[in-house]
């Protein structure tokens, strides 16, 4: 049986004392131990993890500026490194003072989005059918999109990329408020000894009908038992968005939201276009003002793939904080299943308010090959002779 003793006890001091002494000495031993660890983890970490950092010129909030009306800015971007090729991993986009060192609230960012010229990439990496040339969005309620560990999207670093920006001020101010938006890509030099697994972007927005009974975009001939009840017809919030379908039909992806909860369910198995089946490993989120949800589901298994919930600014119009999702295992993926998007949203005001609902997949390239170096030549050769093109798309 142990022995208690009484911390009066003189025995009892000398026993406490001797077993503090003991516990000291195993605490310094594994300090000790994990620092050695610490140390050697840090001996053994990549040292090609790099950044690019961007700063907007001054924006001024002197008005209110809806979702797609508020000035913006658009640039292209210098080489990303020395290095021929590099690995994106991850993108920020901050709302910072004009000093361009204090961050201030994200609630006038529009968007901020990344685009690549992808008729060079396609040509060059003989990519996985349409790559969507928006390689990052970024909007109010997640400021960051850290790609999981050992995966990230190959380009050369002398590939056109062009930022393009935009200011956003849904709330009165008490006086003009003047900001600038920061840009930051994470990307990483190749290292053959640790090779990432490359992804793609898809992304897969909800829609509405606006010319047309049938809410089924790129469906001839709709069955609600297999592609679900189709979208809702409402108003066009702008004309940006707006986009005909190959059966003549005409939809909106930014559309009026009434009073009231809406619920918008959008078949997005064509506007996916998987190549093959595979694993989606990030989703970053793209939502407005009182949304409270964005859920993809596979029709084909019944079952929901992900579901992001939204937590609105309590006291003002905008978007604290949306759910993303990141996976190193990944969910999977099937050429054969339909796919759905559904968002809720809540309006709680007494007037239309805008939404746009959408979803940015980044998938495992499967059949990803590296260029190879007469490849990389023939674009440093284009690029040097100014050859340069983007598609600017007609939906943010």
């Amino acid at each position: 049986h142990p022995v208690v003793y009484d911390s009066t006890d003189g025995i009892g001091k000398i026993a406490m004392k001797s077993w503090h002494l003991i516990c000291s000495a195993v605490l310094i031993l594994a300090i000790g131990l994990v620092v050695t660890i610490m140390i050697q983890r840090g001996a053994n970490r990549p040292t090609n993890q790099r950044t690019k950092v961007l700063m907007s010129p001054v924006f001024t909030a002197d008005q209110l500026y809806r979702s797609m009306v508020g000035p913006h800015f658009t640039t292209k971007l210098p080489s990303l490194d020395e290095s021929d090729f590099v690995w994106l991993t991850g993108y920020e986009a901050q709302a910072m003072a004009v000093d361009g060192k204090t961050e201030i609230s994200q609630e006038f960012i529009c968007h901020s989005d990344l685009y690549m010229d992808f008729r060079y990439h396609n040509n060059l990496f003989q990519t996985s059918g349409f790559i969507d040339p928006r390689l990052f969005i970024i909007s109010q309620g997640q400021h960051t999109i850290k790609l999981p560990p050992g995966f990230g999207i190959p380009m050369l670093s002398k590939e056109p990329l062009t930022w393009m920006t935009q200011l956003l001020n849904l709330n009165p101010q008490s006086q003009d408020q003047k900001l600038r938006h920061k840009l930051t890509i994470h990307y990483t030099t190749d290292d053959p000894e640790n090779p990432l697994k490359a992804l793609f972007q898809r992304t897969i927005s909800g829609a509405a009908v606006i010319d047309g009974s049938e809410g089924y975009p790129n469906v001839a001939q709709p069955d609600p038992e297999k592609h679900g009840p189709g979208c809702l017809t409402r108003e066009a919030a702008a004309a940006l968005g707006r986009y005909s379908d190959s059966v003549g039909r005409r939809f909106t992806n930014h559309w009026v939201v009434p009073p009231g909860k809406e619920v918008n369910p959008t078949l997005v198995t064509q506007l996916l276009n998987l190549p093959y089946d595979t694993t989606v490993h990030y989703i970053a989120i793209h939502l407005h003002p009182f949304a409270e949800s964005l859920e993809l589901v596979d029709l084909t298994e019944n079952k929901t793939l992900f579901k992001s919930h939204v937590r609105n600014t309590p006291d003002r119009i905008g978007i604290e904080h949306v759910e993303y999702f990141s996976s190193v295992e990944g969910l999977p993926m099937y050429t054969d299943h339909e796919y759905q998007l559904t968002s809720v949203y809540n309006n709680t005001t007494s007037e239309n308010q805008d939404s746009m609902a959408s979803m940015c997949l980044y998938l495992h390239d499967k059949q990803y090959r590296k260029p190879s170096p007469e490849k990389v030549l023939k674009l440093k050769r284009d690029m040097a002779a100014g050859g340069h093109f983007l598609r600017k798309p007609a939906n943010h």
